[in-house]
């Protein structure tokens, strides 16, 4: 068995798919592993560190392309097809709702694409779930970014000039990122508020010692991902969102509707009604944002109010992101070897096989 781990091609992404401390893993399971040069530089890698560890770095991956069984990369799907053998493995994240383009390429040059962006949400695939693992960087990286652009402190200072008040944080979806977002903030001496549309979310909250804003509704969504609400619902919930946002120092947005553009939670009115010097960081403004002026890949500013649309937080953090994010691809490959006789055996009616093959 060979293996390709890819150089991403995207200017923000700065991961990696596979680190060298998991080189001797992959050995051990019968794989013959290259890294493309270069693919760890972005993640503090360099080409010696991956062939210290046995694998093989390539300058030019046309030439042992056909010879390669799978391909491994964060985002990156762009190969040379014309080369690749029929049936090539191919493990990313594709984001196929919407990059559809992407997925129909792929398959028309028989390539067998497993998106790890479709990862069930069950108990035997939580150690390949890389949008847990990404997501947690995520939120952490959310918390700094704002409070470099706060004009002020985060923890309340009692000092001989006067007292500082605390800065006042709200996260708006307390999923993965969310959750970590609060206990970040929380760690800084921030008072923190959230709002989540999921009722099972708020023993969460308060378990990190934040205050849960919930909108009265008879309308239950307990699901692990938030479903889109009614129009009754949303308009309570706009209400809701105006009268708390406004105290804000930061707000920081996590909503991520799967298979569809985030939905827009902050409008344009809310943002002229914050405080000049707030922050708005928008982790959803890689699928659009969940502010009405957020701009993918930009930090702008709105009446004084700072709107920050990285595209890729946890590339912020790339060193620590790429380590999750390979292990979680080592264990997902693992459920594609046979062990015993060292070759790939895909099993099309395991569950997680199923739900990350794109057909």
């Amino acid at each position: 068995m060979k293996l390709l781990v890819l150089k991403e091609n995207i200017a923000s992404e700065k991961r990696v798919a596979l680190t060298p401390d998991l080189v001797g893993k992959y050995i051990k399971l019968g794989v013959e592993v290259f890294v493309e040069s270069n693919a760890g530089v972005n993640s503090s890698i360099s080409d010696d560190l991956y062939e210290k560890s046995g694998a093989k770095v390539v300058l030019d991956i046309d030439q042992i392309i056909p010879e390669i069984d799978v391909v491994i990369s964060v985002q990156r799907s762009e190969l040379n097809f014309s080369k690749v053998k029929e049936g090539l493995i191919f493990i990313s994240v594709f984001n196929p709702y919407l990059q559809k383009e992407k997925v129909v390429n792929l398959l028309n040059n028989k390539v067998l694409p497993f998106s790890l962006d479709l990862m069930p949400r069950i108990t035997r695939a939580q150690s390949m779930d890389v949008l847990s693992s990404q997501s947690n960087l995520s939120g952490y990286v959310s918390v700094l970014e704002a409070v470099n652009n706060l004009p002020k402190v985060v923890p309340m200072m009692m000092t001989a000039a006067g007292t500082i008040s605390a800065a006042k944080f709200m996260v708006i979806g307390a999923g993965v990122a969310g959750l970590q977002a609060i206990a970040t903030a929380k760690r800084l001496g921030g008072i923190v508020c959230a709002f989540d549309v999921r009722t099972a979310a708020k023993e969460q909250v308060q378990s990190l010692g934040a205050k849960f804003i919930e909108v009265k509704s008879e309308e239950n969504n307990d699901g692990v991902y938030a479903k889109e609400a009614s129009e009754e619902y949303k308009k309570r919930q706009e209400q809701l969102l105006k009268e708390v946002i406004q105290n804000q120092d930061v707000v920081i947005t996590t909503a991520l509707i799967p298979g569809k553009n985030a939905p827009i939670l902050i409008s344009e009115e809310m943002v002229r009604m914050m405080k000049k010097g707030s922050v708005i960081v928008d982790i959803a403004a890689v699928n659009g944002g969940n502010c009405a002026l957020t701009k993918k890949g930009e930090i702008v500013e709105v009446n004084g109010v700072k709107i920050i649309g990285h595209e890729n937080f946890p590339s912020f953090v790339s060193s620590d992101a790429s380590k999750l994010f390979a292990k979680n691809v080592l264990n997902f490959f693992e459920l594609m070897v046979n062990k015993e006789k060292s070759e790939i055996f895909i099993d099309r009616e395991d569950e997680i096989i199923k739900a990350t093959l794109l057909q």
